[in-house]
Protein backbone atom coordinates (compact mmCIF):
# COMPACT_ATOMS: atom_id res chain seq x y z
CA UNK A 1 0.00 0.00 0.00
CA UNK A 2 1.39 3.40 -1.01
CA UNK A 3 1.74 5.93 1.79
CA UNK A 4 -1.21 8.35 1.72
CA UNK A 5 -1.45 12.03 2.60
CA UNK A 6 -2.51 13.03 6.09
CA UNK A 7 -6.24 13.04 6.79
CA UNK A 8 -7.67 16.26 5.37
CA UNK A 9 -8.83 19.17 7.46
CA UNK A 10 -11.09 21.95 6.28
CA UNK A 11 -9.24 24.80 4.62
CA UNK A 12 -9.72 28.46 5.46
CA UNK A 13 -7.85 30.10 2.59
CA UNK A 14 -6.94 29.56 -1.06
CA UNK A 15 -3.30 29.08 -0.07
CA UNK A 16 -4.27 26.22 2.24
CA UNK A 17 -6.23 24.55 -0.55
CA UNK A 18 -3.31 24.98 -2.94
CA UNK A 19 -0.93 23.42 -0.40
CA UNK A 20 -3.28 20.49 0.22
CA UNK A 21 -3.72 19.78 -3.48
CA UNK A 22 -0.02 20.09 -4.26
CA UNK A 23 0.77 17.58 -1.51
CA UNK A 24 -0.87 14.92 -3.69
CA UNK A 25 0.54 13.11 -6.69
CA UNK A 26 1.38 15.74 -9.33
CA UNK A 27 -0.20 15.72 -12.78
CA UNK A 28 3.03 14.28 -14.17
CA UNK A 29 2.80 11.15 -12.01
CA UNK A 30 0.20 8.80 -13.38
CA UNK A 31 -1.22 5.37 -12.70
CA UNK A 32 -3.56 4.71 -15.65
CA UNK A 33 -6.83 3.75 -14.02
CA UNK A 34 -10.31 5.12 -13.38
CA UNK A 35 -10.64 3.16 -10.14
CA UNK A 36 -9.82 6.04 -7.78
CA UNK A 37 -11.93 8.70 -9.49
CA UNK A 38 -14.88 6.30 -9.78
CA UNK A 39 -14.64 5.48 -6.07
CA UNK A 40 -14.33 9.19 -5.27
CA UNK A 41 -17.34 10.16 -7.35
CA UNK A 42 -19.39 7.34 -5.86
CA UNK A 43 -18.70 8.68 -2.37
CA UNK A 44 -19.70 12.16 -3.59
CA UNK A 45 -23.03 10.80 -4.89
CA UNK A 46 -21.94 10.56 -8.54
CA UNK A 47 -22.36 14.28 -9.25
CA UNK A 48 -21.22 13.78 -12.87
CA UNK A 49 -24.54 12.05 -13.57
CA UNK A 50 -26.60 15.16 -12.73
CA UNK A 51 -25.72 17.21 -15.82
CA UNK A 52 -25.18 16.69 -19.54
CA UNK A 53 -21.73 17.22 -20.96
CA UNK A 54 -19.47 17.91 -23.93
CA UNK A 55 -16.02 16.29 -23.67
CA UNK A 56 -12.89 17.45 -25.53
CA UNK A 57 -9.60 15.75 -26.29
CA UNK A 58 -6.77 16.23 -28.79
CA UNK A 59 -3.18 17.41 -28.72
CA UNK A 60 -3.71 21.18 -28.99
CA UNK A 61 -6.59 23.64 -28.97
CA UNK A 62 -8.74 22.09 -26.24
CA UNK A 63 -8.93 25.08 -23.91
CA UNK A 64 -9.70 27.65 -26.62
CA UNK A 65 -12.37 25.37 -28.12
CA UNK A 66 -13.87 24.70 -24.69
CA UNK A 67 -14.13 28.44 -24.08
CA UNK A 68 -15.90 28.91 -27.43
CA UNK A 69 -18.35 26.08 -26.68
CA UNK A 70 -19.02 27.60 -23.26
CA UNK A 71 -19.75 31.01 -24.80
CA UNK A 72 -22.15 29.52 -27.36
CA UNK A 73 -24.03 27.51 -24.73
CA UNK A 74 -24.38 30.56 -22.48
CA UNK A 75 -25.70 32.55 -25.43
CA UNK A 76 -28.49 29.95 -25.55
CA UNK A 77 -29.26 30.77 -21.90
CA UNK A 78 -27.93 27.48 -20.61
CA UNK A 79 -26.06 27.44 -17.31
CA UNK A 80 -22.56 26.07 -17.88
CA UNK A 81 -19.71 24.55 -15.99
CA UNK A 82 -16.29 24.41 -17.64
CA UNK A 83 -13.28 22.34 -16.59
CA UNK A 84 -9.95 23.02 -18.29
CA UNK A 85 -6.31 22.28 -17.54
CA UNK A 86 -3.63 23.19 -16.90
CA UNK A 87 -4.21 26.64 -15.46
CA UNK A 88 -2.25 29.62 -16.73
CA UNK A 89 -1.84 31.53 -13.45
CA UNK A 90 -4.11 30.19 -10.69
CA UNK A 91 -5.78 26.88 -9.94
CA UNK A 92 -9.17 28.59 -9.74
CA UNK A 93 -9.11 28.98 -13.55
CA UNK A 94 -9.69 25.25 -13.92
CA UNK A 95 -13.29 25.38 -12.67
CA UNK A 96 -15.65 27.95 -14.20
CA UNK A 97 -19.37 28.39 -13.75
CA UNK A 98 -21.37 30.58 -16.13
CA UNK A 99 -18.15 31.48 -17.92
CA UNK A 100 -16.35 32.84 -14.85
CA UNK A 101 -13.59 31.06 -12.93
CA UNK A 102 -14.30 30.39 -9.29
CA UNK A 103 -13.21 33.08 -6.90
CA UNK A 104 -11.01 32.07 -3.98
CA UNK A 105 -13.92 31.71 -1.57
CA UNK A 106 -15.85 29.40 -3.91
CA UNK A 107 -12.71 27.37 -4.59
CA UNK A 108 -12.18 26.85 -0.86
CA UNK A 109 -15.82 25.75 -0.47
CA UNK A 110 -15.46 23.34 -3.38
CA UNK A 111 -12.39 21.78 -1.77
CA UNK A 112 -14.00 21.52 1.65
CA UNK A 113 -17.07 19.84 0.14
CA UNK A 114 -14.96 16.93 -1.12
CA UNK A 115 -12.01 16.87 1.31
CA UNK A 116 -13.66 14.57 3.90
CA UNK A 117 -13.95 11.86 1.23
CA UNK A 118 -10.43 12.03 -0.18
CA UNK A 119 -8.85 10.13 2.69
CA UNK A 120 -11.47 7.38 2.45
CA UNK A 121 -10.42 6.78 -1.16
CA UNK A 122 -6.73 6.98 -0.25
CA UNK A 123 -7.18 4.33 2.43
CA UNK A 124 -9.10 1.96 0.17
CA UNK A 125 -7.02 2.13 -3.02
CA UNK A 126 -3.51 0.88 -3.88
CA UNK A 127 -2.57 4.48 -4.72
CA UNK A 128 -3.83 7.79 -3.30
CA UNK A 129 -5.95 10.26 -5.22
CA UNK A 130 -3.78 12.52 -7.36
CA UNK A 131 -3.91 16.30 -7.58
CA UNK A 132 -5.78 16.06 -10.88
CA UNK A 133 -8.30 13.47 -9.69
CA UNK A 134 -9.09 15.59 -6.66
CA UNK A 135 -9.67 18.73 -8.74
CA UNK A 136 -11.89 16.79 -11.16
CA UNK A 137 -13.98 15.64 -8.19
CA UNK A 138 -14.17 19.23 -6.96
CA UNK A 139 -15.35 20.39 -10.39
CA UNK A 140 -18.02 17.75 -10.83
CA UNK A 141 -19.37 18.31 -7.31
CA UNK A 142 -19.42 22.08 -7.86
CA UNK A 143 -21.24 21.67 -11.17
CA UNK A 144 -23.87 19.47 -9.54
CA UNK A 145 -24.25 21.92 -6.66
CA UNK A 146 -24.66 24.99 -8.93
CA UNK A 147 -26.51 23.26 -10.66
CA UNK A 148 -25.36 23.55 -14.28
CA UNK A 149 -27.30 22.47 -17.35
CA UNK A 150 -24.19 21.33 -19.20
CA UNK A 151 -20.51 20.85 -18.42
CA UNK A 152 -17.77 21.50 -20.97
CA UNK A 153 -14.90 19.24 -19.96
CA UNK A 154 -11.34 19.14 -21.28
CA UNK A 155 -9.32 15.98 -20.66
CA UNK A 156 -6.08 16.28 -18.76
CA UNK A 157 -4.18 13.67 -20.78
CA UNK A 158 -5.31 11.05 -23.25
CA UNK A 159 -8.89 10.00 -22.83
CA UNK A 160 -9.64 6.39 -21.88
CA UNK A 161 -8.19 6.53 -18.38
CA UNK A 162 -8.19 10.29 -17.90
CA UNK A 163 -9.95 11.17 -14.65
CA UNK A 164 -12.50 13.32 -16.47
CA UNK A 165 -13.73 10.25 -18.35
CA UNK A 166 -16.24 9.18 -15.70
CA UNK A 167 -18.76 11.33 -17.57
CA UNK A 168 -20.87 9.97 -20.42
CA UNK A 169 -20.78 12.94 -22.75
CA UNK A 170 -23.48 13.63 -25.32
CA UNK A 171 -20.82 15.08 -27.64
CA UNK A 172 -17.13 14.19 -27.94
CA UNK A 173 -14.82 16.67 -29.67
CA UNK A 174 -11.56 15.33 -31.08
CA UNK A 175 -9.17 18.12 -31.96
CA UNK A 176 -6.06 17.44 -34.09
CA UNK A 177 -4.11 14.50 -32.70
CA UNK A 178 -0.32 14.41 -32.80
CA UNK A 179 2.38 12.94 -30.55
CA UNK A 180 2.65 14.43 -27.07
CA UNK A 181 3.13 12.73 -23.70
CA UNK A 182 4.64 9.84 -25.68
CA UNK A 183 5.69 8.03 -22.50
CA UNK A 184 2.04 7.52 -21.57
CA UNK A 185 0.09 7.78 -24.82
CA UNK A 186 2.26 6.23 -27.52
CA UNK A 187 4.98 6.99 -30.03
CA UNK A 188 2.77 7.52 -33.10
CA UNK A 189 -0.37 9.61 -33.72
CA UNK A 190 -2.41 6.44 -34.23
CA UNK A 191 -1.28 5.04 -30.87
CA UNK A 192 -2.14 8.33 -29.19
CA UNK A 193 -5.55 8.28 -30.90
CA UNK A 194 -6.37 4.88 -29.40
CA UNK A 195 -6.19 6.44 -25.95
CA UNK A 196 -8.06 9.60 -26.90
CA UNK A 197 -11.04 7.87 -28.56
CA UNK A 198 -11.93 6.46 -25.16
CA UNK A 199 -14.05 9.55 -24.55
CA UNK A 200 -16.44 8.50 -27.34
CA UNK A 201 -19.43 6.93 -25.60
CA UNK A 202 -22.29 4.83 -26.98
CA UNK A 203 -24.79 6.90 -28.93
CA UNK A 204 -22.75 10.10 -28.75
CA UNK A 205 -21.99 12.51 -31.59
CA UNK A 206 -18.30 12.82 -32.42
CA UNK A 207 -17.09 16.14 -33.85
CA UNK A 208 -13.72 15.48 -35.47
CA UNK A 209 -11.03 17.88 -36.65
CA UNK A 210 -9.06 17.05 -39.79
CA UNK A 211 -6.71 14.21 -38.91
CA UNK A 212 -3.98 12.10 -40.43
CA UNK A 213 -5.50 9.09 -42.26
CA UNK A 214 -4.33 6.51 -39.71
CA UNK A 215 -5.76 8.63 -36.88
CA UNK A 216 -9.06 9.06 -38.72
CA UNK A 217 -9.27 5.28 -39.13
CA UNK A 218 -8.91 4.77 -35.37
CA UNK A 219 -11.68 7.31 -34.70
CA UNK A 220 -14.07 5.72 -37.21
CA UNK A 221 -13.37 2.27 -35.77
CA UNK A 222 -14.28 3.44 -32.27
CA UNK A 223 -17.38 5.31 -33.46
CA UNK A 224 -18.66 2.20 -35.27
CA UNK A 225 -17.89 0.05 -32.24
CA UNK A 226 -20.05 2.16 -29.87
CA UNK A 227 -22.68 3.36 -32.35
CA UNK A 228 -21.62 7.01 -32.34
CA UNK A 229 -22.40 9.50 -35.10
CA UNK A 230 -19.44 11.26 -36.76
CA UNK A 231 -19.31 14.86 -37.99
CA UNK A 232 -16.01 15.67 -39.74
CA UNK A 233 -14.20 18.89 -40.46
CA UNK A 234 -13.89 19.30 -44.21
CA UNK A 235 -17.04 17.29 -44.89
CA UNK A 236 -20.01 18.04 -42.61
CA UNK A 237 -18.47 21.18 -41.10
CA UNK A 238 -15.56 23.54 -41.53
CA UNK A 239 -14.11 26.96 -42.22
CA UNK A 240 -15.53 28.37 -45.45
CA UNK A 241 -13.46 31.56 -45.44
CA UNK A 242 -11.34 33.63 -43.11
CA UNK A 243 -9.39 36.85 -43.26
CA UNK A 244 -7.26 38.65 -40.65
CA UNK A 245 -8.91 41.67 -39.04
CA UNK A 246 -7.93 44.21 -36.42
CA UNK A 247 -7.99 42.40 -33.10
CA UNK A 248 -8.64 38.98 -34.59
CA UNK A 249 -10.24 37.65 -37.77
CA UNK A 250 -13.45 37.42 -39.78
CA UNK A 251 -14.63 33.87 -40.37
CA UNK A 252 -17.40 32.17 -42.28
CA UNK A 253 -18.26 28.76 -40.88
CA UNK A 254 -20.29 25.81 -42.14
CA UNK A 255 -22.01 24.18 -39.22
CA UNK A 256 -24.12 21.04 -39.07
CA UNK A 257 -27.38 22.98 -39.37
CA UNK A 258 -26.51 26.24 -41.15
CA UNK A 259 -23.76 28.45 -42.53
CA UNK A 260 -22.70 31.54 -40.60
CA UNK A 261 -20.91 34.29 -42.49
CA UNK A 262 -18.57 37.14 -41.49
CA UNK A 263 -18.34 36.34 -37.80
CA UNK A 264 -15.78 38.34 -35.84
CA UNK A 265 -13.51 36.11 -33.76
CA UNK A 266 -11.15 38.06 -31.46
CA UNK A 267 -8.47 35.35 -31.63
CA UNK A 268 -5.61 34.98 -34.10
CA UNK A 269 -4.62 32.22 -36.49
CA UNK A 270 -6.17 29.69 -38.86
CA UNK A 271 -6.13 27.13 -36.04
CA UNK A 272 -8.52 29.28 -34.00
CA UNK A 273 -10.90 29.52 -36.96
CA UNK A 274 -10.84 25.71 -37.13
CA UNK A 275 -11.46 25.54 -33.38
CA UNK A 276 -14.47 27.82 -33.87
CA UNK A 277 -15.91 25.52 -36.53
CA UNK A 278 -15.56 22.54 -34.21
CA UNK A 279 -17.10 24.46 -31.29
CA UNK A 280 -20.05 25.51 -33.43
CA UNK A 281 -20.69 21.95 -34.61
CA UNK A 282 -20.37 20.58 -31.08
CA UNK A 283 -23.07 22.93 -29.79
CA UNK A 284 -25.30 22.27 -32.79
CA UNK A 285 -24.99 18.54 -32.14
CA UNK A 286 -25.74 19.08 -28.47
CA UNK A 287 -28.91 21.15 -28.90
CA UNK A 288 -30.50 19.16 -31.73
CA UNK A 289 -32.02 19.87 -35.12
CA UNK A 290 -32.51 23.66 -35.22
CA UNK A 291 -29.84 26.20 -36.24
CA UNK A 292 -28.48 28.26 -33.39
CA UNK A 293 -29.39 31.62 -34.93
CA UNK A 294 -27.05 34.11 -36.54
CA UNK A 295 -27.11 36.71 -33.77
CA UNK A 296 -26.60 34.12 -31.05
CA UNK A 297 -23.47 32.80 -32.78
CA UNK A 298 -22.22 36.27 -33.70
CA UNK A 299 -22.49 37.62 -30.14
CA UNK A 300 -20.98 34.51 -28.56
CA UNK A 301 -17.89 34.41 -30.75
CA UNK A 302 -17.30 38.16 -30.49
CA UNK A 303 -17.00 37.79 -26.70
CA UNK A 304 -14.55 34.85 -26.66
CA UNK A 305 -11.20 35.22 -24.93
CA UNK A 306 -8.38 32.71 -24.46
CA UNK A 307 -5.61 33.98 -22.15
CA UNK A 308 -2.12 32.88 -23.07
CA UNK A 309 -3.07 31.89 -26.62
CA UNK A 310 -1.51 34.43 -29.01
CA UNK A 311 -2.45 37.05 -26.44
CA UNK A 312 -1.00 40.54 -26.81
CA UNK A 313 -0.15 41.83 -23.33
CA UNK A 314 2.12 44.79 -24.06
CA UNK A 315 2.91 47.30 -26.81
CA UNK A 316 6.18 49.08 -27.74
CA UNK A 317 7.50 46.54 -28.26
CA UNK A 318 4.60 44.18 -28.77
CA UNK A 319 4.77 41.22 -26.37
CA UNK A 320 2.72 38.16 -27.31
CA UNK A 321 2.14 35.17 -25.03
CA UNK A 322 1.41 31.74 -26.47
CA UNK A 323 1.30 28.44 -24.62
CA UNK A 324 2.59 26.28 -27.50
CA UNK A 325 4.49 23.42 -25.86
CA UNK A 326 4.97 20.85 -28.62
CA UNK A 327 5.94 20.94 -32.32
CA UNK A 328 2.34 20.77 -33.55
CA UNK A 329 1.36 23.76 -31.42
CA UNK A 330 4.49 25.67 -32.39
CA UNK A 331 3.73 25.23 -36.08
CA UNK A 332 0.22 26.66 -35.60
CA UNK A 333 1.59 29.59 -33.62
CA UNK A 334 4.30 30.31 -36.17
CA UNK A 335 1.75 30.24 -39.00
CA UNK A 336 -0.48 32.64 -37.10
CA UNK A 337 2.42 35.07 -36.58
CA UNK A 338 2.97 35.18 -40.33
CA UNK A 339 -0.75 35.37 -41.10
CA UNK A 340 -2.07 37.84 -38.56
CA UNK A 341 0.75 40.13 -37.43
CA UNK A 342 3.13 42.53 -39.15
CA UNK A 343 5.98 41.99 -36.71
CA UNK A 344 9.66 42.13 -37.62
CA UNK A 345 11.91 41.12 -36.04
CA UNK A 346 10.29 38.64 -33.64
CA UNK A 347 12.47 37.60 -30.71
CA UNK A 348 11.45 34.45 -28.87
CA UNK A 349 11.58 33.89 -25.13
CA UNK A 350 11.38 30.13 -24.73
CA UNK A 351 11.18 27.97 -21.62
CA UNK A 352 10.28 24.30 -22.03
CA UNK A 353 9.34 21.49 -19.66
CA UNK A 354 11.76 18.59 -19.36
CA UNK A 355 9.36 15.98 -20.77
CA UNK A 356 8.67 17.87 -24.01
CA UNK A 357 10.21 17.71 -27.49
CA UNK A 358 12.30 20.87 -27.15
CA UNK A 359 14.20 20.30 -30.37
CA UNK A 360 11.02 19.80 -32.41
CA UNK A 361 9.49 22.94 -30.92
CA UNK A 362 12.61 25.01 -31.66
CA UNK A 363 12.82 23.68 -35.21
CA UNK A 364 9.21 24.74 -35.83
CA UNK A 365 9.92 28.27 -34.61
CA UNK A 366 13.36 28.73 -36.20
CA UNK A 367 12.28 30.19 -39.58
CA UNK A 368 10.07 32.75 -37.80
CA UNK A 369 12.27 34.04 -34.98
CA UNK A 370 15.21 36.37 -35.56
CA UNK A 371 16.70 35.47 -32.18
CA UNK A 372 15.79 33.33 -29.20
CA UNK A 373 16.35 34.06 -25.52
CA UNK A 374 16.42 30.76 -23.69
CA UNK A 375 15.09 30.73 -20.14
CA UNK A 376 13.31 28.52 -17.61
CA UNK A 377 10.24 28.76 -15.42
CA UNK A 378 10.27 28.24 -11.66
CA UNK A 379 8.85 24.72 -12.06
CA UNK A 380 11.03 21.85 -10.93
CA UNK A 381 10.05 20.16 -14.22
CA UNK A 382 11.55 22.94 -16.33
CA UNK A 383 14.47 22.17 -18.62
CA UNK A 384 17.45 24.14 -17.24
CA UNK A 385 18.21 27.15 -19.42
CA UNK A 386 21.80 26.03 -20.06
CA UNK A 387 20.61 22.62 -21.24
CA UNK A 388 17.94 24.12 -23.48
CA UNK A 389 20.52 26.55 -24.87
CA UNK A 390 22.66 23.67 -26.14
CA UNK A 391 19.70 22.44 -28.17
CA UNK A 392 18.85 25.96 -29.34
CA UNK A 393 22.38 26.58 -30.60
CA UNK A 394 22.16 23.44 -32.73
CA UNK A 395 18.94 24.74 -34.29
CA UNK A 396 19.47 28.52 -34.46
CA UNK A 397 23.25 28.88 -34.45
CA UNK A 398 25.28 30.45 -31.67
CA UNK A 399 24.81 34.05 -32.86
CA UNK A 400 21.01 33.80 -32.56
CA UNK A 401 20.83 32.41 -29.01
CA UNK A 402 21.06 34.24 -25.67
CA UNK A 403 20.73 32.54 -22.28
CA UNK A 404 18.87 34.25 -19.41
CA UNK A 405 17.83 31.77 -16.70
CA UNK A 406 15.52 34.30 -14.96
CA UNK A 407 12.30 34.82 -16.92
CA UNK A 408 12.05 38.53 -16.07
CA UNK A 409 15.58 39.10 -17.35
CA UNK A 410 14.83 37.07 -20.47
CA UNK A 411 11.80 39.24 -21.31
CA UNK A 412 13.81 42.45 -20.76
CA UNK A 413 16.64 41.17 -22.96
CA UNK A 414 14.24 40.09 -25.69
CA UNK A 415 12.43 43.45 -25.62
CA UNK A 416 15.73 45.28 -26.04
CA UNK A 417 16.72 43.02 -28.95
CA UNK A 418 13.32 43.51 -30.61
CA UNK A 419 13.53 47.29 -30.30
CA UNK A 420 17.11 47.34 -31.63
CA UNK A 421 16.14 45.11 -34.55
CA UNK A 422 13.15 47.29 -35.35
CA UNK A 423 15.40 50.36 -35.42
CA UNK A 424 17.82 48.61 -37.76
CA UNK A 425 14.97 47.56 -40.06
CA UNK A 426 13.92 51.19 -40.43
CA UNK A 427 10.50 50.25 -41.79
CA UNK A 428 7.22 51.86 -40.78
CA UNK A 429 5.31 48.80 -41.99
CA UNK A 430 6.44 46.49 -39.19
CA UNK A 431 7.47 46.55 -35.57
CA UNK A 432 9.71 44.44 -33.41
CA UNK A 433 8.03 42.00 -31.06
CA UNK A 434 8.62 39.43 -28.34
CA UNK A 435 6.97 36.01 -28.34
CA UNK A 436 6.97 34.26 -24.94
CA UNK A 437 6.27 30.57 -25.43
CA UNK A 438 7.34 26.97 -24.77
CA UNK A 439 5.04 25.94 -21.92
CA UNK A 440 1.87 26.95 -20.12
CA UNK A 441 3.92 27.52 -16.96
CA UNK A 442 6.35 29.86 -18.73
CA UNK A 443 3.44 31.82 -20.20
CA UNK A 444 1.59 31.94 -16.89
CA UNK A 445 4.62 33.31 -15.06
CA UNK A 446 5.19 35.85 -17.83
CA UNK A 447 1.56 36.91 -17.61
CA UNK A 448 1.91 37.44 -13.87
CA UNK A 449 4.92 39.67 -14.55
CA UNK A 450 3.32 41.67 -17.34
CA UNK A 451 -0.40 41.92 -16.52
CA UNK A 452 -1.44 43.35 -13.17
CA UNK A 453 -4.52 41.81 -11.48
CA UNK A 454 -7.65 43.43 -12.84
CA UNK A 455 -5.77 44.99 -15.76
CA UNK A 456 -6.82 44.21 -19.31
CA UNK A 457 -4.08 42.70 -21.45
CA UNK A 458 -2.76 44.69 -24.38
Amino acid sequence: MTETPDAPRLAQTYDEVEDALLSRWPETRLEPSLDRIQAFCELLGDPQRTFRSIHLTGTNGKTSTARMIDALLRSLELRTGRFTSPHVQRMTERISIDGEPMDDEAFVRAFNDVAPYTHLVDADQPHPLSFFETVVGMAYAAFADAPVDVAVVEVGMGGSWDATNVIDADVAVLLPIAVDHARYLGETPAQVAREKVGIIKPGATVVVAQQEPDVAAVIVERAVEVGATIAREGLELGVVARSPAVGGQLVSLQGLRARYDDLFLPLFGAHQAQNAALALAAVEAFVGELPLGDEVVREAFAAVTSPGRLEIVRRSPTIVLDAAHNPHGAEATAAALEDSFQLDPVVGVIGVMGDKDAEGLLVAFEPHLAHVVVTQSSSGRATPAAELARVAVEVFGEDRVTVEPRLADAIDTAAALAEAGEALAGSSLSSGAVLVTGSVVTVGEARSLLVRPGEAAG
